[in-house]
């Protein structure tokens, strides 16, 4: 490959810095769009960490994993938060710590009940924003109705660290006959997405980068396990549940729809984006579908019970905005497309990398 040059400066541009365009695929080393939710994402888990840890539950690749445990049945999962900055309109590391690891056992369905905290520390930070992130995550955990119930602290000298990041890993219990998992996703069901997408990855790119958009958008970060709880008292029956966070509806659809072999088809003038999203996604030329949220979940439900379990969302105040988007379908299995509102169809697919990194 020939040398990239900028010319307005002597140095030579290395493609391995970029964040946007996406990284190359073939590059020898980790790159940011490795940690995006995207195609070198799962690239990164199948081709490193799957064959290094070789079993069956790790292969199911769901949000968490569902254990047999002393004759319960438990979810278990874990996850990293590093967001750039630390704090943001509508939460903080702190609310992603909690409600991140509290979602991600949800969408198995679980009633999350306990979680670890992990701290890494650079030295020079300042007390006062660890004890503000530390607030923040008891104040979201007693929302979710769950226990910080064990952690650890450890200091990274100077420049070796970004601040603060944190570790949280959860578990609760899965009722009996509740089956949530990306494979269940069946021709007929209906495609549900609880509120409006692509809040909390704009909140994040309007103060990172200092961008107005005529109002303050602030993230939808909330924990997830009542409104779960909700739509299970309808009909325990749900086929699939995903927070489509990092890589936004469109990966969390494209996962769905290969781990299953089916298709989706999604009704564009359907999908609830705010106008401010709107906005900001046309003045940057991205894509709302693959901006991250924190706060909302998507539904795969079979047709007969679809009506029910909207109304029972839209009665949660972590519903209130829930619609019906479209259907899983038999045609183009493992592909994700979309019914534009002139008429015409394109495809929806799988992110390379992240169009914003470090958003979680």
């Amino acid at each position: 490959m020939a040398e990239l040059t900028d010319p307005t400066v002597a140095a030579p541009v290395d493609p391995a810095n970029w964040t946007c365009p996406a990284p190359l695929r073939d590059q020898p080393v980790v790159v940011m769009g490795h940690g995006g939710g995207g195609a070198l994402s799962a690239e990164l888990m199948e081709q490193v960490f799957a064959p290094a840890y070789g079993n069956a539950t790790l292969a199911a690749l769901a949000d968490s994993a569902v254990l047999e445990l002393g004759g319960a049945r438990l979810a278990f999962s874990t996850d990293s938060y590093v967001v750039r900055p630390l704090f943001f309109p509508g939460g903080s590391l702190g609310d992603l710590a909690v409600n991140g690891t509290v979602n991600d056992l949800a969408m198995s369905g679980a009633r999350p009940a306990y979680l670890s905290a992990a701290f890494v520390l650079e030295e020079g930070v300042e007390l006062t924003v660890v004890d503000r992130i530390a607030c923040a995550m008891g104040a979201a955990a007693e929302a979710a109705g769950v226990t910080i119930a064990t952690g650890d602290t450890k200091v990274v000298e100077c420049g070796h660290g970004d601040g603060v990041y944190v570790t949280t890993a959860g578990v609760g219990l899965v009722p009996d006959g509740v089956d949530i998992r990306p494979q269940r996703a069946r021709p007929g069901d209906a495609v549900v997405v609880s509120g409006p997408i692509g809040l909390h990855g704009v909140a994040i790119m309007s103060v990172r980068e200092g961008l107005e958009f005529g109002v303050e958008v602030s993230s939808d970060t909330a924990p997830l396990a009542g409104l779960v709880a909700a739509m299970l008292t309808v009909t325990q029956d749900i086929h699939v549940l995903r927070d489509p966070t990092r890589g936004g509806l469109a990966a969390s659809l494209n996962e769905i729809a290969r781990a299953s072999g089916t298709g989706v088809r999604l009704r564009e003038r359907a999908v609830p984006v705010p106008d401010a999203v709107a906005n900001a996604c046309g003045f940057l030329g991205l894509d709302p579908l693959y901006v991250a949220n924190e706060g909302r979940l998507v539904a795969f439900v079979p047709p007969s019970a679809a009506d029910e379990v909207v109304a029972a969302m839209r009665a949660h105040p972590q519903g209130s905005g829930a619609t019906v988007i479209g259907e899983c379908v038999a045609d183009h299995p493992g592909m994700v497309v979309v019914s534009t509102g002139l008429g015409g169809t394109r495809v929806v697919d799988l992110p390379l990398g992240e169009q914003l990194p470090r958003i979680c």
